[in-house]
């Protein structure tokens, strides 16, 4: 299964590009939350999108009837299908699938609707009020845009989501079900509702006056998450598909697998069983060793339990390789994109992959580690052949997929 096409929306910019170069440059989308009233919050600081324009992509009509994240996923979507020069025609309209997910869905627009109720009475709900509200919302409205007949489906994996997306939709394509899928993740928990819970539950960064400095994954002084909104959507092709339309190919998904840790709601497995088992998996998937991959982009939120415990499965996995490889968390730059994170994180894999250069994690002043690398500060020239992303998600939710680049030999 080849990548073909790739679109993002994030807290750094609104394409994949300007956001790829934000990366490189070390930096930061976090900043005071603007967009909602937090005074009364603990934590006080987001990753929001801005300068997006939906406009650019899709008509007034159409985008006045869907949540902010459903925007986010769609605009992903067409930014994705428009790089791979794909035309999904009617010979290719049954063949062809969307697997676009979400962790907290349309929660704004789910959010507003009580008051709505309240205030202006039921006459005031849209009749849409069920479509508009639901996961699958970007599903249905991708599919439309494109003309895509086969398989449209929406996914949930909290903080997985983005990863499972993919590796599900890549696996339509390995049993024949389709030849060309769109697939990736989107959310916008940007709400006082989200906010206040994960705050309640002691997830959040509260470093309030330094937001540039509140996302420090794998630095002593993290003390929690930066919540973020945005989109990652990939285009995944059938390899044979994409060589005979002559297709510019990003990079070939090789590797997937995807556990849980059946052991609590917000707190990894204390021997992260499931982080281990998930990226054992995907290894096995590729028919690769620990010493093959160069580039781990880590899940790295930031959190004092969660971060610790990835390192550790990064090193119980890759044993003696495990100090000499890079492992960056880009969410230092564009804090938690919940359900995107994990499409967005494959795509600066991809990117890596193409320049020959890893990103960096910003604000890892003193890594909890000091034998593994962890890219602090700057970005570095680096090789990359093979990158693996990870992402593990609330409720013990592990994705984990491999990523190659595309080689003539490959072909």
């Amino acid at each position: 299964m080849v990548v073909t096409g790739h679109g993002a929306i994030t807290p750094l910019a609104p394409d994949v590009e300007a956001t790829w170069s934000a990366m490189l440059a070390g930096r930061s989308g976090v900043g005071p939350v603007q967009s909602l009233e937090v005074g009364d919050l603990q934590s006080q600081v987001a990753g929001e999108v801005r300068d997006f324009d939906p406009d650019t992509y899709i008509a007034r009509n159409v985008s006045r009837r869907m949540d902010l994240y459903a925007q986010y996923a769609l605009c992903a979507a067409i930014q994705a299908v428009e790089s791979s020069k794909l035309t999904i025609d009617d010979r290719l309209a049954p063949r062809a699938g969307v697997l676009m997910g979400s962790g907290y869905g349309a929660n704004l627009y789910n959010q507003s609707l009580p008051e709505i109720l309240r205030d202006k009475g039921p006459r005031r709900i849209s009749p849409f009020a069920q479509v508009a509200g639901a996961i699958d919302n970007p599903v249905g409205e991708i599919s439309m845009q494109f003309g895509v007949k086969g398989p449209t489906r929406a996914l949930s994996t909290a903080c997985a989501t983005g990863s499972d997306s993919v590796g599900e939709a890549a696996r339509w394509i390995q049993l024949g079900i389709v030849d060309a899928a769109i697939a990736g993740g989107a959310d916008n928990c940007i709400t006082r509702i989200d906010l206040a819970a994960s705050g309640n539950a002691k997830a959040l960064s509260t470093r309030n006056d330094d937001p540039q400095r509140a996302s420090r994954p794998f630095d002593e002084e993290r003390d929690g998450f930066v919540m973020s909104a945005g989109a990652g959507a990939v285009v995944l092709e059938e390899a044979e598909h994409a060589m005979r339309r002559g297709a510019h190919i990003l990079g070939e998904v090789v590797g997937y697998a995807s556990t849980s840790d059946a052991h609590h709601w917000t707190a990894p497995h204390p021997e992260a069983e499931g982080a281990k088992a998930a990226m054992r998996g995907a290894l096995d998937d590729a028919g690769i060793a620990p010493a093959d991959v160069d580039y781990i982009n880590a899940h790295g939120t930031s959190t004092p339990v969660g971060d610790e415990r990835e390192v550790a499965a990064i090193r119980e996995v890759y044993g003696e390789h495990a100090p000499r490889i890079p492992v960056s968390s880009t969410k230092s730059m564009t804090g938690h994109m919940i359900g995107a994170s994990g499409a967005v994180e494959l795509i600066a894999c991809m990117l890596a992959m193409r320049d020959g250069v890893v990103p960096p994690t910003i604000n890892c002043e003193r890594p909890l580690d000091p034998e593994m690398n962890f890219v602090p500060a700057a970005p570095q020239r680096h090789d990359t052949r093979i990158a693996m992303s990870n992402s593990f998600g609330f409720g013990g939710r592990n994705a984990v997929l491999v990523v190659r680049r595309w080689e003539a030999e490959s072909a």
